[in-house]
């Protein structure tokens, strides 16, 4: 099953979803729904809403609650872009301009202010402990790993441990979140629900690790995004970091030099030169696959279904979108 095929069985249910989340923008204030629209207008693939329809279709639950709650997880993710486009002063997100160009930075954050606090009282209207547990886990650790990647901007003694915290807060924390919610609205045994959180974890973090190694493959046309925006940013990906640990000693001063200077054209082209010659995106890719097929291992205690397929399917499209 391809994801496109997913997304068609699933399409009704997206546009109840899709519902559930603009209704996350109604306010008196006339600005918070006109950046909604200019956000929610600007597409997405709704990943997260699709994981929790997932999961909860792989729980044995078919309830409206579902739809509310994937409406909840993606008004958290947006919230979450609409803080890092700010913080990053992101020049363009899906190919058109970032809301903060068009409204101002302190508006903008307000908005996504409103967005996280929104999301979270619907969810408490939902009167289920643990799934409030695992939202406010998620936001915690996803403001956290936003804090941490400033901590070691232009570090480039990050270590693949820091790497991997950044990228599990920021990206893996909500997909893990939204497979654990999907189990615990099927009542799911707490050893399928852990198994089912896992393998969002993990499949997160290869998507994270993903887009990082797109960073540096692919042109802005493709993926709405600048080649070498991380390495502008002072963002340390795994490409850098398995680099930095085989390059030489000479070599290795010099991508030093590069990541703690200004940005400039040429210390990216020697960055990708370097690439090549230390098969660092190869390297990274592998870790990111490795990463799948444990994420993919966790769903052996599901038996045959859609909804598992679906997922598999989903986890697969992490490393498809090289393309």
């Amino acid at each position: 099953m391809l994801l496109d095929d997913i997304f068609k069985i699933y399409e009704h249910d997206l546009e109840i979803v899709e519902e559930r989340i603009r209704d996350l923008f109604k306010s008196p204030v006339l600005t918070i729904p006109l950046i909604g629209k200019y956000i929610l207008d600007g597409g997405g693939k709704r990943l997260r809403p699709l994981i929790l329809l997932l999961s909860s279709d792989l729980a044995g639950d078919h309830g409206d609650a579902r739809f509310i709650l994937a409406g909840i997880v993606e008004s958290i993710h947006t919230a979450s872009l609409l803080h890092d486009d700010v913080i990053d002063g992101a020049e363009i997100r899906r190919g058109k301009s970032p809301a903060h160009s068009v409204w101002g930075n302190q508006i903008v954050i307000l908005v996504g202010d409103f967005l996280y606090s929104n999301a979270l009282r619907l969810a408490v209207m939902q009167k289920s402990q643990r799934i409030m547990e695992a939202l406010s886990e998620a936001t915690t650790r996803m403001t956290e790993g936003e804090i941490l990647q400033l901590a070691k901007t232009a570090d480039p003694d990050i270590t693949e441990e820091d790497y991997l915290s950044i990228v599990s807060a920021k990206t893996a924390v909500l997909i893990s979140a939204a497979c654990r919610i999907g189990a615990i609205l099927g009542s799911l045994p707490r050893k399928k629900e852990d198994a089912l959180a896992r393998f969002g974890m993990k499949t997160g973090i290869a998507f994270q690790m993903a887009d990082d190694i797109l960073d540096y493959m692919a042109d802005e046309g493709e993926l709405g995004k600048r080649l070498g925006k991380d390495l502008k940013e002072g963002k340390i990906t795994l490409p850098l970091l398995y680099l930095l640990k085989t390059a030489s000693e000479k070599e290795t001063e010099e991508i030093k030099t590069i990541v703690r200077s200004t940005f400039k054209i040429r210390g990216l082209r020697k960055i990708l030169r370097l690439f090549q010659k230390y098969n660092s995106i190869e390297l990274s890719l592998q870790k990111a696959r490795d990463l799948i097929t444990d994420a993919k291992n966790e769903l052996s205690v599901f038996p045959d279904s859609r909804a598992k397929e679906g997922l598999l399917a989903i986890a697969d499209y992490t490393l498809q979108r090289r393309k």
